[in-house]
């Protein structure tokens, strides 16, 4: 059973299996402290993407490391937007989206799809399934990016299609332990959704007393 799922990293470098263990160990932190609304989630997510995208260059993955590259940009905006305040109270609380945010999210969700598949094309890489799914994956992960980067509940819920998606995507690249990762992602990001939605609810029921 284990050689059924390790077997692949057989011909891998030392290093480079050292280095997925640790972005994913910095990536499961950087989720769990999304889920407590903590704002480490951002600088141990900074130390995952950095490392992945290194990872996904070696690898010729481009979709999947230009998410990661995206994560970083957002996780440094994220972090200062998360830290802003007025008068000592934090100016942008977990809260739910806005009409004008679903717009905003749905043409990020077309143009990131639109970029990738150009991308692919022109460097001939719809050579496998997993570069169509690839394609769609992105444009979720970017749009749960930034609604997160917002403090929106609802970057839970592309959190969540993204990962269990993710899960038999990265097996099948050979990436077992990434696999397993989003594994644990789905978890905590439902238990995560569940909490920043009561928090949510609870802050709307101090306003309207």
């Amino acid at each position: 059973m284990i050689e059924y799922f390790f077997s692949q990293y057989a011909d891998y470098p030392t290093l480079d299996i050292v280095l997925e263990i640790v972005a994913v160990v910095f990536g499961l932190a950087s989720v769990w402290y999304a889920k407590k609304d903590n704002i480490l989630v951002f600088p141990t997510g900074i130390v995952s993407t950095l490392i992945f995208v290194y990872l996904l260059w070696k690898w010729t993955l481009w979709g999947d490391m230009m998410i990661n590259g995206y994560y970083f940009v957002m996780s440094i905006y994220g972090w200062y937007h998360w830290t802003r305040k007025k008068d000592d109270t934090v100016e942008f609380p977990i809260s739910k989206i806005s009409s004008s945010e679903k717009r905003i999210a749905i043409i990020l969700f077309i143009f990131t799809v639109a970029f990738v598949v150009s991308v692919y094309h022109y460097f001939g890489k719809f050579t496998t399934w997993y570069a169509y799914v690839d394609t769609f994956i992105t444009g979720i992960f970017f749009v749960g990016m930034w609604l997160m980067a917002k403090r929106k509940v609802e970057n839970w819920i592309l959190w969540i299609i993204g990962d269990v998606i993710s899960i038999p995507l990265y097996f099948s690249k050979g990436f077992t332990f990434t696999s397993f990762q989003y594994v644990v992602f789905t978890i905590v990001a439902i238990f995560g959704y569940l909490e920043w939605k009561k928090i949510s609810d609870s802050s709307q029921t101090e306003l309207q007393k």
